[in-house]
């Protein structure tokens, strides 16, 4: 079930005018007078993924013997946005996100909304690909989870050490990926093709 926020907005865009002010701005002129409003909705859609739940949206199915046990079922190339929990900016990219079943699977837009619902929290890389393969080893009982990821970090790009062309890949691997170099070696073909 979707929950909401819990914060109060009118401390909340006192807040962000005190930022404005701190950064020099003149909160009054026209191009801010509404921008606190702007980011409170915009941030309402950014860390959407607080607001769902992966059991109201889950659902499994009974395979029937229709998939054989020892298939990998792989969606590639799931866009994403994220914002780093350290510096408050952005890190957008894509993941690639694979299971074997034991007797359940899964609807493949499920495995594209489980990425959404945990990249749209503040975050870090690394805790979004555990999350995302733990949450499909926990559901589906799966022989195997995977998640990478590839992203470009904006705390790297616009600051720090500005890398403009820098990326950043992570690796989640649960159960028969992580214990059996064949079929993790097969997974990183089907991903790298």
């Amino acid at each position: 079930m979707k929950k909401s926020f819990q914060g109060d907005k009118v401390k909340l865009e006192e807040s962000i005018r005190n930022i404005l002010e701190y950064l020099g701005e003149d909160i009054n002129r026209e191009g801010l007078k509404d921008t606190p409003a702007r980011m409170i909705k915009s941030w309402d859609r950014i860390f959407g993924g607080y607001n769902q739940s992966i059991d109201d949206m889950i659902t499994t199915f009974e395979e029937d013997n229709v998939v054989p046990h020892d298939q990998i079922i792989l969606l590639k190339d799931i866009e994403f946005y994220s914002t780093c929990e350290h510096h408050f900016l952005p890190f957008v990219g894509k993941a690639h996100v694979a299971y074997i079943p034991k007797d359940k699977v899964v609807g493949i837009s499920k495995l594209a909304r489980i990425v959404e619902i945990y990249s749209r929290r503040l975050q870090i890389q690394e805790r979004v690909g555990l999350q995302v393969a733990n949450c499909i080893m926990e559901k589906l009982d799966a022989k195997a989870a995977a998640c990478v990821i590839e992203s470009k970090h904006f705390c790297m790009t616009c600051r720090g050490v500005e890398k403009q062309h820098s990326k950043m890949v992570t690796s989640a691997l649960r159960g028969t990926f992580l214990e059996n170099q064949n079929t993790r070696s097969e997974l990183m073909n089907l991903i790298l093709r």
